[in-house]
């Protein structure tokens, strides 16, 4: 339930999301005597759907909501529109709440009870704040770049660029790691469909008891938890562009359901009594063996066939080794951007090394790898000594390539066949002690107070990222309860 209270002749709009009756009425009111146009929602989901047609200036959220918390759903406005500004809600004494607000982007945060009359000031700042950025940033490019020169990425190139006047589905297949999201966005933004809503979702990373309801919606009331009536991702991505990545992992009973909305267009929300259609392009990818998946019955063979009508397979970072000087010189770049620092420059020999690694984890691997030279690189050369200890040390020729988030490779020649390996442990633990090597040769004396963190750190954000940030999954696979999740995030500034 959202209601709108439009002020006369009113230039800024804001939007509030708070299941508390009695704020949005407070808000609602306040602000429309200050000419501020005011909608109102009762909960973070309502003001997702509505996101998808139009956005106000400015944002205020409560922290604590049923369903999606104020710093989800600021972390999802973050990521679709990043010049929207937020103003988060607290309690006078949730220091630590006011705090992670800051670290997520608000732009400020109103402390329960607040003063009525310095709402508006502030919702003005925040709107003058954002007319700012877009007027210094007009011709800023939003979102990350495919890269690559190598012959398979030219491939890669040619196949989005012959797509661009067609509607078709497509199936994208590649490691974990080598863009399958970056090309399916460029699928949408060359083709007709560009100026409409581009949805991605990861199967793999949502629970199967809600990917229903992600998928297709339900109505109010239609099991424990439905509040009000809520779009799906079909519906939301309505003349657009639909992602779905790891459609290998997707339920049995969901594939069926997706390939009559593929064969028709048409389905229904859950609890719903009336079919809905959308004109929606399906993009699909996967880092399985979809035809193996097919042959042991844990895929549906109509549904592959109508998945993979044009299929483009993106290459491992192995296969354009060519490549790494190009992608490593972007992403210290960037990281540098970030972190609001001089570039690291790449020595020849730093290079050449680098060109030799295997990348089990690909293009994601690499950039991490950018991250933590930008960071630990004592000097702006980047000699090898400075490389991160487990890519300076050959690992054994039996160890498989680790987590994809971790800089764990063996160098060997372009020519030589990737190994097969047995036990990822064992690279772990040689790690780990070159590290500790390292720190006791340096006369450390409190290594546990840097190496808990950040294995605590590694664990947390890996799970997360794996997960699709989505906690509960997350502290499940970690083997912990969601509230402990919740409180390491806090102690370690993590932002999920």
């Amino acid at each position: 339930m959202n209601s709108t209270v439009a002020a006369p002749s009113a230039s800024i709009s804001v939007w509030v999301v708070d299941d508390d009756e009695s704020i949005r009425w407070v808000l609602e009111k306040s602000l429309a005597r200050e000419q501020i146009a005011v909608q109102t929602f009762q909960g973070a989901a309502e003001f997702l759907d509505a996101l998808q047609d139009h956005s106000p200036d400015v944002l205020i959220s409560d922290i604590r909501m049923p369903g999606i918390d104020g710093f989800a759903l600021m972390e999802r406005v973050r990521t679709a529109h990043p010049k929207l500004p937020v103003i988060i809600m607290t309690a006078h004494s949730d220091l630590d709440a006011a705090v992670a607000a800051y670290k997520g982007g608000a732009f400020e945060y109103l402390p329960k009870p607040f003063d009525v009359d310095g709402v508006a000031d502030l919702v003005r700042r925040a709107a003058k704040r954002r007319a700012e950025i877009a007027s210094s940033q007009p011709s800023r490019a939003a979102g990350p770049m495919l890269i690559g020169e190598a012959p398979a990425m030219q491939d890669v190139f040619r196949a989005v660029g012959r797509l661009s006047q067609s509607q078709i589905t497509v199936l994208i297949t590649g490691e974990s790691g080598t863009g399958k999201e970056l090309v399916a966005r460029a699928l949408h933004d060359t083709s007709a469909r560009k100026d409409k809503p581009f949805i991605a979702i990861n199967t793999a990373a949502i629970p199967k008891d809600l990917m229903e309801s992600e998928l297709f919606g339900h109505e109010k009331g239609s099991f424990t938890g439905a509040q009000a009536q809520r779009k799906g991702r079909f519906e939301q991505a309505d003349g657009g562009t639909l992602f779905l990545d790891e459609i290998g992992d997707m339920p049995a009973d969901l594939q069926t359901r997706l390939l009559r909305v593929l064969q028709d267009g048409q389905f229904y929300r859950v609890g719903g009594v009336s079919p809905l259609s959308v004109d929606v392009r399906v993009i699909a990818a996967t880092h399985q063996d979809l035809d193996a998946l097919v042959k042991a019955g844990r895929f549906r063979e109509d549904l592959y066939h109508r998945l993979n009508v044009i299929r483009i397979r993106i290459p491992p970072l192995r296969e354009r080794r060519e490549d790494v000087p190009l992608l490593m010189r972007h992403f210290l770049a960037r990281a540098a951007q970030e972190l609001k620092a001089e570039p690291k420059r790449l020595r020849p020999d730093v290079l050449s090394a680098l060109k030799s690694f295997d990348w089990p984890g690909n293009v994601r691997q690499l950039e991490n790898t950018c991250r933590w030279l930008t960071v630990m690189a004592p000097g702006l050369d980047i000699h090898l000594q400075d490389l991160p200890a487990e890519l300076r040390s050959p690992a054994p020729a039996t160890i498989a390539p680790v987590a994809e988030s971790t800089p764990s490779l063996r160098p060997h020649p372009a020519t030589e066949p990737p190994p097969r390996a047995a036990s990822a442990e064992v690279a772990w633990d040689d790690a780990l002690r070159d590290w500790i090597q390292l720190q006791l040769s340096n006369d450390r004396s409190d290594l546990l107070a840097e190496a808990g963190p950040r294995f605590e750190r590694a664990l947390i954000e890996t799970a997360l990222r794996e997960c699709g940030g989505q906690r509960i999954e997350a502290a499940r696979r970690l083997g912990w309860g969601r509230n402990t999740l919740t409180r390491k995030i806090k102690e370690l500034g993590i932002e999920d």
